[in-house]
């Protein structure tokens, strides 16, 4: 079965600010503790193609792959592939904003499935998402909330 997962995060914030903070690729690496460097590689329309690279690991290995996102404003919502997999059979993300009270509910939803031999399995990585995607979702919170 392949590998979901659900994360959300209310941010005290108008839903302005948070789309466009969370929206500013170039600065993705002061949002993000997990990004080390992004550089934009094309831009089309609302498509932006970019390189992400992470800070090393364990082990000293820098995780670097090029993803793609669209934007829909008016819908709130951003739609992103990895489009080099690495160990990735594929990896889709589905990024959700909606106003509430309070603030902005911020909701990243993620497919994906593992090739054979990856280094985790579907749940593994599963586990591994969820947990990051927690500590993402609420220091990029935290950020943004400090700018309001």
């Amino acid at each position: 079965m392949p590998g979901h997962t659900d994360n959300e995060i209310t941010v005290a914030a108008p839903v302005d600010l948070v789309w466009k903070m969370t929206n500013d690729l170039p600065n993705w690496p002061r949002l993000f503790s997990e990004y080390a460097s992004i550089e934009i590689l094309a831009e089309e329309g609302d498509t932006t193609r970019f390189r992400l690279a992470m800070h090393p690991d364990e082990n000293g290995v820098v995780w670097s792959w090029v993803s793609e996102r669209t934007v829909n404003r008016d819908e709130l919502q951003v739609k992103a592939r990895r489009v080099e997999t690495g160990p990735f059979e594929y990896m889709n993300i589905h990024w959700e904003y909606a106003e509430v009270p309070g603030g902005t509910k911020m909701r990243w939803r993620q497919d994906f499935a593992m090739k054979p031999g990856a280094p985790l399995d579907d749940a593994g990585m599963t586990d591994r998402i969820n947990h990051n995607s927690r500590i993402q979702l609420e220091l990029i919170r935290d950020k943004i909330e400090a700018h309001v």
